[in-house]
């Protein structure tokens, strides 16, 4: 059978992995000779797999709405910031994902923790996971856009069913009365279901006093805090660090 009709049926079923694999084969029939076909055809599937795989992490990462390039490879331990290696070695397992558990990380503004955060996410979408990243002033604007428009449910709903959720800038402001009823909304809805990681500059310890209502802040902060990885980030600002090395750079 010629070669030329199979390549133009791998196109039309996007068959592009094993497409390219077969155009490397014949390429170098050299390194192939010895092999058997059962052992060919497995490199042509291993090939088409490898391909699809790559297609829906990017798809992932794009729906992830990640705001910076962030990967565990490109994380700085040797900047003092209070990080604890081995428990962020362990975070990027994933294996928190799936025991739906939560990251909770608080420090200073630019000491890193939404790279750190993003840098999770970015690990999470490689595992398989879906994800979604949302500032919490955009997260409560989405809502009172939805909540005019009659979305409000189909909000919800999308997500609740993200794998993890990252939610940047916790309370720089007190909450509404309607934020805090949305809140609680989220994470009923995601507690004991699904992971989510909060950043934010405030202290744990002040999050009850800026939720407000007592009896929510308690329901929302025991569905978000019980059984969480916390990490609290100290030191001076990686922007201020960084603004300071660079004329001694330059020069």
């Amino acid at each position: 059978m010629l070669v030329n009709p199979i390549k133009e049926k791998l196109l039309t079923l996007r068959l592009t992995g094993f497409l390219e694999a077969l155009t490397d084969q014949e390429r170098t029939p050299e390194l192939l000779g010895d092999l058997a076909f059962e052992d060919r055809l497995g490199l042509l599937v291993d090939r088409e797999i490898a391909v699809q795989e790559n297609k829906r992490t990017e798809r992932r990462l794009k729906a992830a709405r990640l705001r910076q390039n962030a990967t565990p490879e490109d994380l700085d331990f040797r900047t003092a910031r209070n990080l604890p290696r081995p428990l962020v070695q362990t975070l990027f397992t994933g294996q928190w994902i799936a025991n739906r558990q939560n990251v909770l990380l608080t420090g200073p503004t630019g000491i890193g923790k939404s790279y750190l955060a993003e840098a999770l996410g970015n690990k999470a979408c490689r595992l398989g996971y879906r994800v979604l990243l949302l500032r919490f002033p955009r997260l409560f604007q989405a809502l009172d856009i939805a909540r005019s428009t009659g979305k409000l449910l189909g909000f919800f709903k999308n997500l609740a069913k993200q794998d993890l959720l990252v939610l940047e800038d916790f309370a720089l402001s007190p909450l509404t009365s309607e934020q805090r009823q949305d809140l609680f909304e989220i994470m009923e809805d995601r507690h004991n279901v699904r992971s989510t990681i909060v950043t934010s500059q405030i202290p744990l310890a002040e999050w009850h006093d800026r939720i407000g209502d007592p009896t929510l802040a308690d329901a929302i902060l025991d569905r978000l805090v019980h059984g969480a990885y916390t990490v609290e980030m100290k030191g001076e600002s990686m922007r201020k660090q960084r603004t300071k090395a660079a004329p001694s750079a330059a020069s």
